[in-house]
This record gives structure tokens, C-alpha cells and sequence, in this order.
């Protein structure tokens, strides 16, 4: 046998096995190098070079960029806007979703076709939901779906998405992310309910616990633990990269209102509005993700991630 043979077979494999791994993988892994670590590691070279209407700088001025980010106002107000986002969507979606679950869960007879229905809305854009939620249901002529029931008893029209006192766009903003995600999250609570062993519900049931809040509280809760994590560590992350549903429902011909700009919609300016300035937003950019890590791993440890169940 030549030397060729034992390099030959150690490369493919036996049966070719590593041969066709990497024909079906290998277009994936390539896309993927290509269109995310490649963008990826040009953002954080852009960030430290004064780039201006161009993706090759090359006038070099370190952590300017950074520092400036960080004193921008702006920048810092939509870092605010995220808070208030999360404050509103991550209780929300997960007591939604967790509901829908355990309702879900209970049916006995056209589980799949719930499971289904309330699942579909993941399938669906961000921006047609968007659209459809601006000019259908929250438009704020009389002909929009929520102005013509409030019309039914006597209320005055609202302007929705203008209106900032209060502030009835969140409510917009809220419900439409709602409607997309619970359904997905209700899916992954679904998944940790269907687990949990019936024994544990017939002991409970032996030692006198009532149905309904106290086996929720001491037998489902405690059991979904490790999906409650992994969902509120996913609408977090979700909530810091809200972008789709800001900008289609409050963006006009004038332009984007500087209330309610989540940090995306203003690196999307920053790097590709009238200045373009694509070194400053890709520095955004990197704190924005370098917060995002942060948040994910304290998490993740808070939470106990990962660690043994005792």
C-alpha cells in the first residue's frame, strides 16, 4: 500500500464518513464564515479607524471612536429605551408564553392544531407584521382597527404611533413583538412541561396539594427552571436587538422621531445616514454586543446555568 493510502483514508474516513460531512456541511460553515465572522471582525477593525463614507480607512485613532460613543447622549438614551423596552417585554412575553403552555399542555384533544395556531405568528416577518399593525389595527385615522372599537363607545381617536404623552406607542411596539414571539417561547416551555414526570403530580396530588396555584408553585415552576433561564436569557438578548418593529412602526418621510430609538435603529443612522460614518458605528456596535455578552453571562451564572441539579 503507498503512503497515500493512510493519509487518504484518514481524511475521508472510514465509508467516506468525512467526505460527506463536509459536503453538507461545508456550504453552511462557509456561508457562515463568510457573512458573520468576516463582517464581524471588519466591524471591529472599522472601529478603530476614522471611516467615513468608506469600509477601507486608513487613518488610525484608536479608542476615539469608543470614548466617543460612550459621551454621546444619544447613544446612552437608547440604551435607556432598551431598558424600558425589556421592562415591558421580557415579564410579558414569558408569563404570556408560560400561560399559553400550560394551557395548552392540559388539552386533550387538538393539541397540535393549538400548537400550531399559536405558533404561526413566529413564522411571519417582523416588517409585515409591522406594517400591518401601523396601518391596520393601530392607525391613527378613524378607519384603524383600534380607533373604530373605541369609537363603539364614545372615545375620542388616538394618534398611536405619535402620541408621547402618554406614550401609546409602546403599546404598539408591545403588542405587535408579542404576537410574534409567544407562540415560539410557548413551543419551548411546551418542550419542559412535557418532561416533567406524572409521578411527581400524583405524589403531590397524595400528600394533599390543591390543583392549580400550589402545584404550579412548588412542582411545575421548580421543574421548568433550566427553560425559564434559557427563555428569559433569549427575550433579553432578543429585546437588545429589537429593530424591525421600531423602525417600520415609527419611521416616517420625515424621518425617525428621537423618542423610542433603540440602540440599533441609532447605529443604523450612525453608520449609514447623512454622515455614514462607519467607524463610529461599528464602535456601537461592539459595545453594544460586548453589553449583551455581559448581561448573558451574568445571567447565565446568576441564574446557575449549566450547574448540577442537586
Amino acid at each position: 500500500m503507498t503512503k497515500e493510502g493512510p493519509v487518504r483514508a484518514r481524511l475521508l474516513g472510514a465509508q467516506n464518513r468525512t467526505l460527506w460531512f463536509w459536503v453538507f456541511v461545508g456550504p453552511f460553515f462557509l456561508g457562515l464564515v463568510l457573512f458573520t465572522y468576516v463582517p464581524l471582525g471588519w466591524s471591529v477593525y472599522l472601529s478603530f479607524f476614522d471611516a467615513h463614507n468608506t469600509v477601507s480607512p486608513d487613518d488610525f485613532i484608536g479608542f476615539d471612536n469608543y470614548t466617543s460613543m460612550l459621551n454621546n447622549d444619544a447613544f446612552t438614551d437608547s440604551l435607556v429605551t432598551f431598558a424600558v423596552f425589556s421592562a415591558f417585554i421580557v415579564p410579558t412575553t414569558f408569563v404570556l408564553s408560560l400561560a399559553l403552555a400550560l394551557m395548552v399542555n392540559r388539552l386533550r384533544r387538538a393539541q397540535a392544531f393549538f400548537r400550531s395556531v399559536f405558533f404561526l405568528p413566529a413564522a411571519c416577518s417582523y416588517v409585515v407584521a409591522a406594517l400591518v399593525w401601523k396601518l391596520s389595527i393601530f392607525n391613527g385615522v378613524r378607519f384603524g382597527l383600534a380607533n373604530t372599537v373605541l369609537g363603539w363607545f364614545g372615545a375620542d381617536q388616538t394618534a398611536w404611533l405619535s402620541t408621547t404623552d402618554p406614550p401609546w406607542y409602546w403599546l404598539v411596539i408591545v403588542t405587535v413583538r408579542l404576537w410574534l414571539q409567544a407562540g415560539f417561547y410557548m413551543i419551548l416551555f411546551l418542550a419542559g412541561l412535557q418532561r416533567i414526570s406524572p409521578t411527581l403530580y400524583e405524589a403531590a396530588a397524595v400528600d394533599g396539594a390543591r390543583p392549580g396555584w400550589q402545584v404550579l408553585r412548588h412542582i411545575t415552576l421548580p421543574q421548568l427552571r433550566a427553560t425559564s433561564v434559557a427563555v428569559t436569557l433569549l427575550l433579553v438578548i432578543n429585546a437588545f436587538q429589537a429593530f424591525d418593529e421600531f423602525y417600520n412602526l415609527l419611521s416616517t418621510s420625515a424621518g425617525y422621531p428621537p423618542h423610542a430609538r433603540p440602540p440599533l435603529v441609532y447605529l443604523y443612522y450612525t453608520a449609514l445616514g447623512r454622515e455614514q460614518n462607519l467607524g463610529l458605528g461599528s464602535a456601537g456596535a461592539v459595545i453594544l454586543a460586548l453589553i449583551i455578552a455581559v448581561v448573558t453571562i451574568g445571567q447565565a451564572r446568576w441564574f446557575g446555568l449549566g450547574r448540577k441539579e442537586d
